[in-house]
């Protein structure tokens, strides 16, 4: 029950900052893992949470298989069509590259043999985009770099299983290691995309009978109740939930935009609770013992994972496209290690592997720097698009305004009118209002 008052402590002051943080560095998200790093035994002790602990495991894959469902319904398949070829150059190039880099630095900077250091690049390639929310989420900043970070971060998760799990059998003796087989791994990443595409489709036809229509104030509760099915159906199976949730929200709102309208607050809501959550038991993880068991090359590691490997790995695999170079720095830059890498890390360390606790350390010490630097920087950058300049781009046309500053967003139309009337416009509109005078006088003689 501490556990819980903490966690409403928590979110009744991230609420009440919010307001500031939409606008500045304050990170809500930050807030939740300082404040389980405080109540951890390393500071004040109120809670007793360690890495093998269950609450960590679950809260973080319930966090991400959240995070992914909802961030899949904001896929616009016309538009993946069109724009495929940029995550395909993220995914194919970008995070492998990403991978080698980690795995050679964990390598010769902190001594991890080459199995267990390419299991910590393979970890640490995911991204998340819920450390980054101001830039996926903000229609002033390119609707094609906030589709490239999103499908990006939706896929990377469920590709990177694979390779944590073959890894970790290579690693050593453990428990699991039938799990890691080629034919194994395929299944479940098989039955994880056909749950994720056959569910959604075969519910959005049954509530198109009559009989089985949904009341308008339940209709919210019709995506959760897949969601929930399908974590459940998952997890019975062993298929990979990670790409099952990001397929199923994105088939949902394809086949289904009144169900993802109707849905759309509550999954974000619902999300965000599953994400502080995740946080406040992953910061309870941050002790100063953990911090003082990583060597210096293991920081030095942490950060170039953040400030180089992935902006680099990144910057080449967007070599040749549209992106002008604003854009190419911002995708490069928010690559934030989230939800996925704490998973896998916690496989990682429950394996039994001979240099599991090391890499689980240089594993976490990662991610927490990753989640500072990012939460903390999303805003400023964001607000570094001004919509002037955004006149030629592709958006998502129009929509609701949203507010940048104090200045209010206009649509790329009403920029491009602003900026370049028509020629002869006002010429029109004055005889208008004259003749609009003349009528009224007329009507005061009569």
């Amino acid at each position: 029950m501490v556990l819980v008052m903490v966690f409403g402590a928590a979110l009744l002051v991230a609420v009440l900052l919010s307001g500031l943080a939409a606008r500045s560095v304050l990170s809500t998200s930050l807030l939740f893992l300082v404040g389980g790093a405080l109540v951890s035994d390393g500071f004040l002790g109120l809670i007793h949470i360690t890495p093998e602990s269950d609450l960590v495991r679950v809260t973080a894959d319930l966090a991400l298989f959240a995070v992914l469902f909802t961030d899949g319904m904001h896929v616009s398949f016309p538009e993946l069509r069109s724009r495929w070829k940029n995550p395909a150059r993220a995914l194919g190039l970008g995070m492998p590259l990403a991978f080698l880099g980690i795995a050679l630095l964990a390598h010769f900077l902190v001594g991890l043999d080459w199995t267990t250091s390419f299991l910590v690049g393979a970890v640490l390639s995911p991204t998340d985009p819920v450390f980054a929310s101001a830039i996926v989420g903000r229609k002033e900043v390119p609707a094609r770099l906030r589709q490239l970070l999103n499908i990006e971060s939706g896929i990377n998760d469920g590709l990177a299983l694979p390779f944590v799990l073959i890894l970790i059998a290579a690693a050593g003796p453990t428990a699991h290691a039938e799990d890691a087989s080629f034919g194994t791994i395929a299944t479940e990443l098989a039955l994880g995309l056909v749950f994720g595409i056959v569910l959604p489709l075969v519910i959005s036809w049954l509530v198109r009978f009559r009989l089985l229509g949904a009341e308008p104030k339940l209709q919210p509760l019709l995506p959760l109740a897949i969601g929930v099915s399908l974590y459940a159906l998952c997890h019975l199976t062993h298929a990979n939930p990670y790409l099952a949730a990001f397929s199923a929200g994105a088939v949902l709102a394809a086949v289904s935009p009144k169900a993802k309208t109707a849905f759309e607050p509550l999954g974000d809501s619902l999300a965000e609770l599953a994400k502080f959550a995740a946080l406040l038991v992953f910061g309870a993880l941050l002790t100063p013992d953990l911090f003082g068991e990583l060597s210096f090359g293991g920081y030095v590691v942490a950060v170039l994972a953040i400030v180089l490997i992935r902006p680099a790995s990144l910057m080449l695999s967007l070599v040749g496209t549209e992106f002008d170079r604003r854009e190419k720095l911002t995708a490069a830059w928010f690559g934030p290690k989230g939800f996925a890498s704490v998973v896998y890390g916690l496989l990682v360390l429950q394996a039994g592997i001979p240099q599991g606790e090391e890499a689980f350390t240089l594993i976490a010490v990662t991610i927490a720097f990753s989640i500072i630097a990012h939460s903390s920087t999303d805003v400023p950058i964001a607000r570094l698009f001004d919509v002037e300049e955004l006149v030629g781009i592709p958006d998502d046309g129009a929509g609701p305004r949203w507010p940048l500053g104090s200045k209010q967003i206009k649509s790329r139309a009403e920029v491009i009118a602003e900026a370049d009337p028509e020629p002869g416009a006002q010429a029109r509109t004055e005889p208008k209002s004259q003749a609009g005078k003349t009528d009224a006088e007329a009507a005061d003689r009569d």
